[in-house]
C-alpha cells in the first residue's frame, strides 16, 4: 500500500507528474504533447482548475481559440474570483476578435490582483485594438453566443465593489443634453468615446438587440442604459468646460483638482465612486502609500454625507473604504490604526452579512497581528477566516499563514496539522510553489516534534517542487536544510 492510493489501482503522485510533465511541455512549445498529460491529469481530477487552465495555454499557442475558451470556462466553475482563469478566458475572447468581452475580463481580473503586470498590459491592448476597429464596426461584429448574462451586471463592467451596481441597475436611457459638436465629444470622453461609438452602431444591427440574455433583459436596453451612463458622463464634464475662464482660474485658486466634492459626488455617485477607488488603488498599487491613505480618507468623508436614497448599500461602500484607509495604513507601518479600520470594515461587513467582505477584513486582521508578532490573534482571525474560503489557492496559502503562526508559538502539533491541509489543497490545484512552501513547513514541524525520517522526506519533497519552480536560492536554502536533517537520521 505504501506506493498506491487507498483503491490499490494509481500510483501516488501520477496526477501530479502528469501536471509537471504538461508544464514542462508546454515551456518547450511541446503543445500537443502537454495537452495528452494535462488531459490525463484531468481524467483523474476532472474539476482541477490548473490543469484547465494549462491545457487552455496550449490550445492558444496552437490557435485553437475556442477550445481555449472552453477550458478558461471550465477553470472558473464553482470560482468566479479565480484570477488564472479570468485571465486567460481575456486572452481567448482577444484572440477571437471580441475585444470589448476580453476587457471585461481583463478589468475584472486587474481589480482582483491590481500587482499582476498581464491585466494592466490586456486592458491597453484590448482598447487598442477597439479603438482600430471603430472605423468599421461590422469587423468586430458581436455574435449571440455563448454566455452573455455579464451583461446585464455593472459589475462586470470592472466596478470596483459590487454595491456600485445598484446605483445605477434602475437607469433607463433618456435624452440628454449633447455638446455641440462630435468633436466636443470625443474631447469630453477621451479613451470612452471609442466605446460610445461602438455601442451605438451595436444599435443599428436590428438582429443583436431583439436577443435576449440569460436573465431575461434585452440586449437592447442593456446597450442603451450604457449609452445613458456615457451621456451623464458627457454632461457632467461639459458643465465643467462651459463655465467661464475667470470661474474656474477661482476654483482653481481655492481648491486642488483632484479633491472630490460634495458636488460632483451628488450629481453621480456611481461615478465618483468608481473613479475615486480606482485612483486610491492606482496610488497603493504604485507605491504611494500616502497619497492613496489621502485619497481615501477624503472620499470617506463625502460617502459618510450622503443619505441613504442616495447610497442605498452606503455601509458596504464605506466597509470598501475602510479597508482601502487600512491597507494605506498597514503600508506606512502605522498598525494600530490600520487594525481599527479593518476592524470598521468587519464591523460593517457583518451587519450588512456580505460574506466576500467579512472575509477580506478577517484576513487583514490577521495580518496586522502577525506583522506585530501577536500570533495568537492572528490565529483566532485568520481561522475565522478560514470558515469562510472555498478557493483552493486560498485555502493553501491561508493554512500556511496559520501553521506558521503556531510554529512560532512552539505549538508544532498543531503547525503540521495546518502545514499538511495547506500541502493537501495545494495538491488539489496542481501548485508547485504552494506545495513546496507547504512541505517545507510540515518538514520543519516535524523536525521540531523529533520524526526525523518524516521531515526529511518532506524536505525532498520541497526540494523536488523548488526545482520544478526553477528557484535556484530556494533550492539552495532547502538543501541545506535537507542536508541537517539527514545528519539527525545518522545519530
Amino acid at each position: 500500500m505504501g506506493d498506491t492510493d487507498v483503491d490499490g489501482t494509481k500510483p501516488k503522485g501520477v496526477f501530479t507528474t502528469l501536471v509537471a510533465d504538461g508544464d514542462w511541455l508546454y515551456l518547450k512549445g511541446e503543445f500537443k504533447k502537454a495537452i495528452e498529460s494535462y488531459t490525463t491529469a484531468l481524467s483523474l481530477k476532472p474539476d482541477n482548475k490548473t490543469c484547465f487552465v494549462g491545457r487552455s495555454k496550449c490550445y492558444l499557442k496552437m490557435g485553437q481559440s475556442e477550445n481555449a475558451l472552453k477550458d478558461a470556462e471550465a477553470s472558473l466553475k464553482g470560482d468566479k474570483s479565480f484570477f488564472e482563469g479570468l485571465y486567460q478566458k481575456a486572452e481567448a475572447l482577444y484572440y477571437m476578435g471580441e475585444f470589448e468581452f476580453a476587457l471585461v475580463f481583463y478589468h475584472r481580473g486587474q481589480k482582483l490582483r491590481p500587482q499582476i503586470q498581464e491585466f494592466r498590459l490586456g486592458i491597453q491592448k484590448a482598447h487598442e485594438a477597439i479603438e482600430n476597429c471603430v472605423g468599421s464596426p461590422i469587423s468586430v461584429k458581436l455574435e449571440i453566443k455563448g454566455d452573455l448574462s455579464f451583461l446585464q451586471k455593472d459589475e462586470e463592467r470592472a466596478q470596483p465593489i459590487s454595491a456600485i451596481q445598484h446605483l445605477t441597475k434602475e437607469k433607463k436611457r433618456q435624452t440628454q443634453k449633447t455638446p455641440k459638436s462630435e468633436k466636443t465629444t470625443k474631447q469630453l470622453l477621451g479613451e470612452f468615446y471609442s466605446d460610445k461609438k461602438y455601442l451605438e452602431n451595436l444599435l443599428k444591427d436590428e438582429d443583436l438587440v431583439k436577443a435576449r440574455t440569460k436573465g431575461g433583459e434585452r440586449l437592447q436596453d442593456v446597450i442603451e442604459g450604457c449609452l445613458t451612463y456615457l451621456d451623464t458622463c458627457t454632461e457632467f464634464w461639459s458643465q465643467e468646460t462651459t463655465s467661464s475662464p475667470r470661474d474656474r482660474a477661482r476654483r482653481l485658486r481655492h481648491q486642488k483638482p483632484s479633491k472630490p466634492s460634495a458636488h460632483d459626488a451628488s450629481y453621480e455617485p456611481a461615478h465618483f465612486l468608481m473613479k475615486c477607488l480606482d485612483e486610491i488603488d492606482a496610488e497603493l498599487t504604485s507605491g504611494n502609500a500616502a497619497g492613496s491613505l489621502k485619497k481615501a480618507k477624503e472620499v470617506l468623508k463625502v460617502v459618510e454625507g450622503w443619505c441613504d436614497k442616495e447610497v442605498p448599500h452606503k455601509n458596504e461602500v464605506l466597509a470598501n473604504l475602510h479597508s482601502c484607509i487600512g491597507n494605506a495604513l498597514l503600508k506606512l507601518g502605522d498598525m494600530d490604526k490600520a487594525l481599527v479600520h479593518h476592524q470598521k470594515d468587519l464591523e460593517l461587513a457583518t451587519q450588512c452579512k456580505l460574506s466576500a467582505a467579512m472575509s477580506r477584513a478577517l484576513d487583514n486582521i490577521g495580518r496586522v497581528y502577525a506583522k506585530t508578532g501577536r500570533f495568537s490573534k492572528a490565529i483566532e482571525f485568520w481561522e475565522k477566516k478560514n470558515a469562510l474560503v472555498c478557493s483552493g489557492l486560498e485555502k493553501a496559502w491561508l493554512c500556511h499563514e496559520i501553521g506558521w503562526c503556531y510554529m512560532e508559538l512552539n505549538k508544532h502539533k498543531e503547525a503540521r496539522e495546518y502545514a499538511v491541509n495547506s500541502a493537501d489543497a495545494a495538491d488539489g490545484i496542481a501548485d508547485e510553489k504552494w506545495q513546496m512552501n507547504s512541505n517545507v513547513l510540515v518538514a520543519q514541524s516535524e523536525l521540531k516534534l523529533g520524526n526525523y525520517e518524516a521531515c526529511v522526506s518532506h524536505f525532498e519533497k520541497a526540494l523536488t517542487q523548488a526545482k520544478l519552480i526553477g528557484d535556484q536560492s530556494v533550492m539552495t536554502v532547502i538543501q541545506k536544510a535537507l542536508d541537517d536533517a539527514k545528519q539527525h537520521l545518522q545519530q
